[in-house]
């Protein structure tokens, strides 16, 4: 049932914009009776399409900050690189407080109770985003670093590779997860396909497509067997290759953005918050036999030890007699309820090093209220 449109996304509100214009629609409410909760699942289109900027003002601060960060890689002992970034997440900090602060402590509150200490999870979460840019530098830089990578749960991971029929990991967008959650599955002898936009990056310019992307996806690609890249008009070109991936019993890697596809989910989580969640994972897992994971990494000890999790497979009782290539909303309802419940227990655990928190209200209701990043994580 496609339901009236509430909403444009905030850049079609905004006046002239070089940003997309898109259209979003409820398209059901989804109840889940043994839960007592519903999963609203939306659609997403494009109205109008955006001009590529040449240049921004944020390829001159990432230009800038990608040079200072090679440098300290290539020069400066590791005991000091968490001070430095620590003291470089300051720099714009009045800023920050003013424009992102505000939502950010909205919605962190609203999932994990009003008790917790948003300002000080906030100035963690900047000092995680430079020590992000840091991993980035030090693995170009290539030498006299060698952190401890270690992965959990891959007994679950290959016990479903077993059955034949491929595996997705379903990734949130912790800080470490784009460089170290691949590295740790690579260093593990399992070979991934990323599904990722052209745009997987710091910048959405041209100049960024051409100077500041690249290092990024050429350091992910050292851990990966193949990158699917896509564009929205791609969708599905991009769905027939990761079907014959996952028929060959492939692992396939998806990122938790809702940008990328033209559909995406809306759940409760926590005390009183609202998460967006892809939905494009838990259809594939729905309509086909292939297993569904969850997986979260995390920067335990900076610059010295990284943990991926993966979790317990994701697999509600009626998959196994539900899954037979027809669209089940109800079944792609249960796995988003499973893959949320995961996503709480991780952000429990290191609520700082999470790039993406959604909302404390509905997205019908408070559509601007997102605390949003520049990268999608991909």
């Amino acid at each position: 049932m496609r339901l009236s449109t509430f909403a444009k996304s905030r850049n079609a509100a905004r006046g002239p914009t070089p940003t997309a214009r898109f259209q979003t629609e409820i398209i059901a409410d989804v109840p889940v009776p043994e839960r007592a909760e519903d999963v609203r699942f939306f659609s997403r289109r494009i109205v109008r399409p955006g001009k590529v900027r040449r240049f921004s003002n944020q390829d001159l601060r990432e230009t800038l900050l990608a040079a200072f960060y090679l440098m300290v890689a290539a020069s400066v002992p590791v005991r000091w690189w968490a001070p430095i970034c620590d003291r470089m997440s300051r720099l714009r900090l009045k800023r920050h407080m003013r424009k992102q602060f505000p939502g950010y402590a909205a919605a962190t509150r609203a999932v994990l109770g009003g008790g917790i200490d948003a300002r000080k999870l906030f100035e963690a979460l900047l000092v995680a985003r430079h020590r992000r840019r840091l991993q980035l530098a030090a693995h170009i830089a290539g030498f006299r670093w060698s952190p401890i990578v270690r992965l959990e749960g891959q007994e679950g991971l290959q016990a479903a590779l077993r059955r034949g029929h491929g595996a997705i990991i379903w990734c949130d967008q912790f800080t470490s997860q784009t460089i170290f959650g691949k590295r740790a599955l690579h260093e593990a002898g399992i070979e991934a396909h990323q599904v990722s936009v052209n745009s997987h990056g710091v910048s959405e310019s041209r100049f960024g497509l051409r100077f500041l992307n690249p290092p990024m996806v050429k350091v992910e690609n050292r851990y990966l067997k193949s990158r699917i890249v896509f564009e929205r008009d791609d969708a599905y070109q991009v769905t027939i290759r990761i079907q014959k991936i996952l028929k060959r019993n492939g692992v396939v890697l998806m990122t938790n953005t809702i940008h990328a596809g033209s559909t995406f989910t809306e759940v409760a989580i926590g005390e009183g918050g609202w998460t967006h969640l892809a939905s494009a994972p838990a259809n594939f897992a729905a309509r086909g036999k292939a297993a569904l994971f969850a997986m979260s990494t995390f920067e335990t000890l900076p610059f010295r030890e990284y943990r991926a999790v993966i979790s317990p497979e994701l697999l509600p009782a009626e998959a196994e007699t539900g899954r037979d290539g027809a669209k089940d909303m109800v079944l792609q309802a249960r796995y988003i309820l499973l893959k949320r419940d995961r996503l709480l227990e991780a952000l429990k655990q290191f609520p700082e090093q999470m790039l993406i928190w959604s909302s404390s209200r509905r997205l019908t209701d408070a559509p601007d209220d997102a605390m949003t990043t520049d990268d999608a994580g991909s």
